[in-house]
């Protein structure tokens, strides 16, 4: 179980206003590279015959949706009280998004599709592979400084893309080298598995540890593999 988030009342006026302002700024920088990602994913799907590649630009619509959840939240200076909406959004597109990567893999398992080659879907993933990281860490932070689970919670949809990116990259390469067409799908269903969980603490709430106050440098951030894990949705 994760420890809570500090109290909104523990951050100073002055530092809550700065790292509002910095979520905002990450969420719309995070908005406009999927926005990119999804028109170039989906465009080179098609032309490739890629279930996999338009599957990756359909899952970057719905993390468009998820970050537009949390800048909605703090266009609102109280945006505290809009704060359990935000979660809400973001665990129904964990659960779409992993709806739609099950589906999409059984479908491809079950009718042994094969995407050709795709030159601009494997740069697209191994970009997004660097990417998505860095956001994602820089958002987790702000947000757990800031004691905003939707943040928190946000940052991990976009940690998720990672490891689409990987699981896309790896599944286009191996097939493009040995014609391991199966690789991509199963792949995406251990993803699809990490999404229902990561969408589950997010309707709970319960989206990441931080230090309980600001004024405990000495204290650990938090008890469980929640922040040693950073790396990890």
């Amino acid at each position: 179980m994760s420890s809570p988030l500090p109290l909104i009342g523990a951050v100073p006026p002055v530092q809550r206003d700065l790292l509002a302002r910095r979520v905002r700024l990450l969420v719309a920088a995070t908005i406009s590279y999927n926005v990119i990602e999804a028109v170039v994913a989906i465009t080179a799907g098609r032309l490739a015959s890629s279930t996999a590649l338009i599957g990756f630009g359909l899952d970057s619509v719905i993390e468009v949706s998820s970050a537009a959840a949390v800048a909605w939240q703090f266009a609102d200076r109280d945006h505290e009280a809009r704060e359990k909406v935000a979660l809400r959004v973001i665990a129904f597109s964990f659960f779409a998004l992993a709806a739609y990567v099950s589906v999409e893999s059984v479908r491809a398992l079950v009718g042994g599709e094969r995407p050709d080659h795709s030159t601009v879907g494997l740069a697209l993933a191994a970009v997004s592979l660097v990417v998505m990281p860095v956001l994602s860490a820089a958002q987790r932070r702000a947000g757990r400084e800031l004691g905003s689970a939707s943040a928190v919670a946000d940052s991990k949809q976009t940690l998720l893309c990672t490891y689409l990116s990987a699981v896309l990259l790896a599944g286009l390469a191996v097939n493009s080298l040995f014609g391991w067409w199966w690789a991509d799908p199963v792949a995406a269903l251990a993803i699809a598995a990490v999404a229902v969980r990561e969408g589950r603490t997010a309707w709970r709430g319960d989206a990441c540890c931080a230090p309980t106050a600001p004024t405990a440098p000495t204290a650990s951030p938090c008890s469980d593999r929640c922040c040693a894990g950073d790396v990890h949705p």
